[in-house]
């Protein structure tokens, strides 16, 4: 086992207990969640991540929390609110330190945990029947006896503590196809769950993939496949970090996916990495980085032959160009989105691109309208995706009614708001996503002025209920 150094037990952070003052955790968290609306920033704080806070162990907030505190107590320094000085609260490890103090425990058990056959089994849990193969499992059965089947066996009990690679050791086609199929399985599960309840554990695989690439031996040929697929990893847990709120570390992991694209020199890991980078640039209010990792991804797919993924990178483009008010922009980029798309499937579309369908077209066309504040094309867009999208993709559906409320709201349709709403809020109990939760609550947020509504009242009634589910 490598020999990793842990800090001295936490101290209680009293002035962050101090400042909470009579509200209790729960309270604290939603005038936090409150705080980083008011700014533009996502954060999933509850509860437990107060209790963490108060109680030391998390001694340096992200960047994410560090805005929104800053925002919430003005004139405030990380010190004076009790956490250590950036950098400060970093632990030493064999491996590079983490960005940030919240993801640090993530990895560190990572760390322990990491190991070629722990790829796969540290994210064998909770999967939905519909997701599962013919012999209910997305991963090839290790035979029975061997140490994979052994921890096989134990990956659904929980945690199994997997020994680190040593330096030298063989990584093979085996350990690739079980990257290949944990990256695969993270889409399944995002698809019907969302992603906060994925985020963890999957981290917890990424590290141990990138501990195959750092510590093992293996072939150019194996080389090359684990690197596309360690790649396409960070890209999924970058998305699962995007869409659960946590826009620093997403940032961190497509920037790590997009390095590992360069130094393999792999044109459509790189188209993959920009276009999510474009998605979450826009996401966070950063609408020229949007159109120019929109541009750069759409350079890189150039040569790959696949006319869907060009038109999901034109529309990642025009989704920055809506946030700027270039409205030329936007309709020319939404026109080659839609001309691309005509063309068809080909054998070449990427294997990740699945879920762009014409229900994802209308969906983010119906979000470009919406920037650009014309609502009338959005609800009808909107209400296309709703229509289109498969019953079994739960969270795109939670997503499409989130978006349509809020654009029916913008069209001043008040009580087709309230109802649209009060069906996304139906839906959130089957979806974990920061980013669909947060969409619903900025609507009932504009809502609440008009609570004489009945129909505004049971949405709101309904929301709280979720709210304290």
């Amino acid at each position: 086992m490598a020999h990793v150094s842990l800090p001295s037990p936490a101290s209680p952070n009293l002035r962050m207990r101090e400042r909470r003052g009579s509200l209790s955790p729960r309270e604290f968290a939603a005038s936090v969640r409150r705080a980083a609306r008011e700014i533009g920033e996502h954060v999933s704080c509850d509860a437990r991540y107060v209790g963490r806070v108060e109680s030391g162990e998390i001694r340096c907030p992200n960047y994410a929390y560090e805005r929104v505190f800053r925002h919430m107590f003005p004139g405030t320094s990380l010190a004076d609110l009790g956490f250590t000085a950036r950098g400060g609260s970093r632990r030493s490890a064999v491996l590079p330190a983490p960005r940030d103090e919240e993801n640090d425990d993530v990895q560190r058990r990572t760390f322990l945990a990491g190991g070629p056959l722990a790829v796969v089994t540290a994210l064998s849990w909770d999967l939905p029947a519909a997701a599962r193969g013919t012999q209910g499992s997305l991963v090839p059965a290790a035979p029975a006896g061997t140490q994979a089947g052994t921890q096989a066996a134990a990956g659904t009990a929980g945690a199994v503590p997997f020994p680190v690679p040593l330096p030298g050791a063989k990584v093979g086609a085996r350990e690739v196809r079980e990257v290949e199929s944990a990256v695969r399985q993270i889409r399944l599960l995002d698809d019907v769950h969302g992603a906060d309840t994925l985020f963890e554990r999957a981290g917890h695989t990424l590290r141990s993939t990138y501990q195959l690439l750092n510590c093992g031996t293996y072939s150019a040929r194996v080389e090359q496949l684990l690197q596309a697929w360690a790649g396409e990893l960070a890209i999924s847990v970058g998305w699962l970090a995007h869409d659960s709120g946590r826009l620093a570390e997403a940032r961190s992991l497509y920037a790590e996916a997009l390095a590992t694209a360069r130094m393999a020199g792999d044109a459509a890991l790189e188209a993959h990495a920009f276009c999510n980078t474009a998605f979450l640039a826009r996401d966070a209010g950063r609408p020229r980085e949007a159109v120019r990792a929109a541009q750069a991804a759409r350079s890189a797919a150039t040569g790959l032959g696949s006319a869907r993924l060009l038109s999901l990178l034109a529309l990642r483009e025009a989704g920055g160009w809506a946030l700027l008010r270039d409205r030329g922009a936007c309709i020319r980029a939404l026109g080659e989105a839609r001309t691309a798309f005509e063309s068809g499937v080909s054998d070449q579309d990427p294997e990740w691109m699945s879920f762009f369908n014409e229900a994802e077209l209308a969906g983010l066309t119906a979000q470009c309208w919406a920037a650009l504040g014309e609502f009338e094309p959005a609800t009808e867009w909107a209400r296309q995706a709703i229509a289109l999208q498969p019953a079994h993709f739960v969270r795109n559906r939670a997503l499409y009614t989130a978006e349509l409320a809020h654009d029916q709201l913008g069209r001043g349709a008040v009580v087709e708001a309230a109802e649209t709403g009060s069906t996304a809020v139906g839906l959130l109990a089957q979806v974990r996503s920061t980013r669909i939760r947060g969409m619903v609550s900025a609507t009932a947020e504009r809502m609440r002025p008009l609570g004489a509504v009945p129909e505004v009242a049971d949405f709101l009634e309904k929301y709280q209920l979720a709210l304290a589910s």
